[in-house]
C-alpha cells in the first residue's frame, strides 16, 4: 500500500472514531497493510476499548517493535497486562515507559499527532500499583515517594491518595490512558490529498464562432438547422486594432521607439506617417516600422483556405526612410525617455550611459559647454567631476573635453541620435593604482549574484571603491562587491 493510500485510510478511520463509529473505524484500520507504529497504537487502543485484551496486546507489540522509544505504547501495553492480571509483565512495561521518559517530567505527544501528555509521576503510580499487586508494599511505597520528585500541582492530589492507600496496604486506582484519544495523521498531508486544479479553466478570448464559450481542444461548431447557403466571412479581426500587414524584410531598430520584426510577421498598422514610417502593434508591443517594409494582408476566406500567409520575397530590403520630426506617428508610450527622444525642433538626442541610461537634447552643432552643462544638471554633479567619452573606455582620443572638436563628435550621430558614455570623477579617480591587500574581519554570505562571498580571515585584493560603504574586490578567484565595514586594510612594511 502506498503512503498516500495509507494516509487516506488512516484519516478515514480517525474520522469514524470522531463520529463514534468504533466498529467501522477498527475495520478501516485493519485494512491498512503494514501499519506504522502510530497506526498500530491506535488499533491497540480500539481493541482495549472493546475489551479484546489479546488483540490489544498484539497491536501494542507491533507498535513497540516499530518504535522502541514510544513510551506511551509501553504504558498502554502495561495497562493491557494489568487488566489481564499479568502483574510482572505489567510492571516491566511500566518500567520501560519510565525509562523512555529519560528523566523528563512529561512527554507531550501533540507534535506527533496525539493530544496527550504522559507524566512520569503517573507511570510511577502504576509501577507502585503493580508492585502492590505482587505484595511488594515497600517497593510500592518507594515508587510513590519517587513520584513526588516528578509531581506537578495538578497530579499532587493523586499521589497523596495513593500514598495514603499504600501506608494502609490498600490497593488504589491505576492511572489509565483516556479513551478515544488516538494518533492522527499530519493535517498538512491530509490537505494535500484533495484534488487540485492547477491549470484552471481556459477562457475564450477570440473565436470565429459567435458566442463561443468552448475551451476544449476543438472549437464548438454552431448547430443550426437553417444555416446560410455560403460561409460567412471570418470575424478574427473583430477584437484587433489597425490593418493587418505582412512583414517583407527584417528590420533592426536603432532607437527605443522602433520595433524589431522579421519576414513573415503579421503586424497591425495603427497609423501611417507622411515620412513613410508606420506605428504598428505586434505581440502586444507598439513601435515604429518603415512602411515600405510591409505589405497589406487581405484577410478573406479564400486567402485563408488556399493561400495562407505569403512567403517573403528574396530581394534586398529597401533603404531605410529618414525620420522627420512631427511627421512620424508616435507610439502611445508615456515613458519619459521616449518623450525626450521626440524633440519639438531639430535638436540632437544624446543618449548618455552612466550607472543608468538617460537622454538629453541639444541644438545641432552645440559646443562642449552646452552639452556638459545639460548633463551636469541631469546628474546633479559639478561639470569638473564629469568625464565624457565616445567609447565605453574613457581613454586617449575617446575622451571629450573643452578642447575637443565637437564637429567630429556630432558627425558620429546616426540621424538625430548619438550615444556617449559618462563617468563621474570618483569612478575614475578613486580606483587604486596598486593592489591594496585587505583582510576579512567577518564572514560575508552573498545575497545577490554580484556580491563577493568570503570567510573571516580571507585575503581580498581591492579593485575599486564603489562608494563610501561598498568596495569591489577579488577573493579565491571570484570578483564582486562587499561592505567596506567587513574588511580592513593589511599594513604594508609594518605600517
Amino acid at each position: 500500500m502506498s503512503f498516500v493510500d495509507t494516509l487516506r485510510q488512516w484519516d478515514m478511520a480517525v474520522t469514524c472514531v470522531d463520529r463514534q463509529d468504533l466498529s467501522e473505524a477498527l475495520k478501516v484500520f485493519l485494512s491498512i497493510q503494514d501499519p506504522n507504529s502510530k497506526i498500530s497504537f491506535d488499533i491497540g487502543c480500539l481493541h482495549l476499548l472493546n475489551k479484546d485484551l489479546d488483540a490489544a496486546e498484539k497491536a501494542f507489540d507491533c507498535s513497540i517493535r516499530k518504535d522502541e522509544h514510544l513510551a506511551v505504547a509501553f504504558f498502554q501495553r502495561g495497562m493491557t497486562f494489568y487488566k489481564k492480571k499479568s502483574y510482572e509483565e505489567s510492571l516491566a512495561d511500566f518500567q520501560q515507559a519510565f525509562k523512555a521518559l529519560r528523566g523528563n517530567q512529561l512527554i507531550d505527544y501533540k507534535a506527533l499527532g496525539l493530544r496527550y501528555k504522559l507524566y512520569a509521576c503517573e507511570v510511577l503510580i502504576n509501577m507502585a500499583l503493580s508492585e502492590a499487586q505482587l505484595g511488594n508494599w515497600e517497593k510500592a511505597h518507594e515508587n510513590l515517594v519517587k513520584a513526588l520528585n516528578y509531581k506537578t500541582d495538578a497530579k499532587l492530589n493523586i499521589i497523596d491518595k495513593a500514598l495514603d492507600s499504600a501506608l494502609k496496604q490498600k490497593l488504589f486506582t491505576p492511572v489509565e490512558f483516556p479513551s478515544k484519544v488516538l494518533f492522527k495523521p499530519n493535517k498538512h498531508y491530509v490537505a494535500e490529498l484533495e484534488k487540485k486544479d492547477y491549470l484552471g479553466k481556459a477562457k475564450v478570448v477570440a473565436s470565429v464562432v459567435p458566442q463561443d464559450a468552448f475551451s476544449g481542444f476543438a472549437p464548438l461548431q454552431p448547430q443550426v438547422q437553417d444555416g446560410p447557403t455560403r460561409p460567412k466571412e471570418p470575424e478574427v479581426l473583430r477584437a484587433l486594432e489597425g490593418e493587418p500587414h505582412t512583414v517583407l524584410f527584417q528590420f533592426v531598430p536603432e532607437t527605443s521607439d522602433e520595433l524589431a520584426v522579421v519576414p513573415g510577421n503579421v503586424v497591425f498598422v495603427l497609423q501611417k506617417g507622411a515620412d513613410n514610417w508606420a506605428s504598428v502593434i505586434f505581440n502586444g508591443r507598439r513601435g515604429l516600422v518603415p512602411y515600405n517594409y510591409l505589405e497589406r494582408l487581405e484577410m478573406s476566406m479564400a486567402s485563408k483556405q488556399n493561400e495562407g500567409i505569403p512567403q517573403p520575397p528574396s530581394q534586398e530590403p529597401p533603404t531605410r526612410p529618414k525620420r522627420k520630426p512631427g511627421l512620424t506617428p508616435r507610439s502611445d508610450s508615456s515613458d519619459s525617455e521616449r518623450k525626450e527622444e521626440q524633440p519639438p525642433d531639430n535638436s540632437l538626442i544624446v543618449k548618455v550611459r552612466f550607472t543608468f541610461t538617460f537622454a538629453v537634447s541639444v541644438p545641432p552643432g552645440s559646443p562642449y559647454t552646452i552639452l556638459i552643462e545639460k548633463i551636469s544638471r541631469k546628474l546633479n554633479l559639478p561639470m569638473t567631476e564629469i568625464t565624457l567619452s565616445l567609447t565605453p573606455e574613457a581613454t586617449g582620443q575617446s575622451v571629450i573635453n573643452d578642447s575637443t572638436d565637437m564637429e567630429s563628435v556630432w558627425s558620429r550621430a546616426s540621424g538625430v541620435h548619438i550615444t556617449l558614455w559618462c563617468y563621474a570623477k570618483e569612478q575614475t579617480d578613486h580606483s587604486p593604482n596598486i593592489e591594496v591587500p585587505l583582510v576579512a574581519l567577518y564572514s560575508y554570505e552573498s545575497s545577490n549574484p554580484e556580491d563577493l562571498k568570503f570567510h573571516q580571515g580571507d585575503k581580498i585584493t581591492l579593485i575599486s571603491r564603489v562608494n563610501q560603504d561598498w568596495l569591489e574586490g577579488q577573493c579565491n578567484g571570484d570578483t564582486g562587491i562587499f561592505p567596506a565595514s567587513f574588511v580592513e586594510e593589511v599594513p604594508v612594511n609594518g605600517q
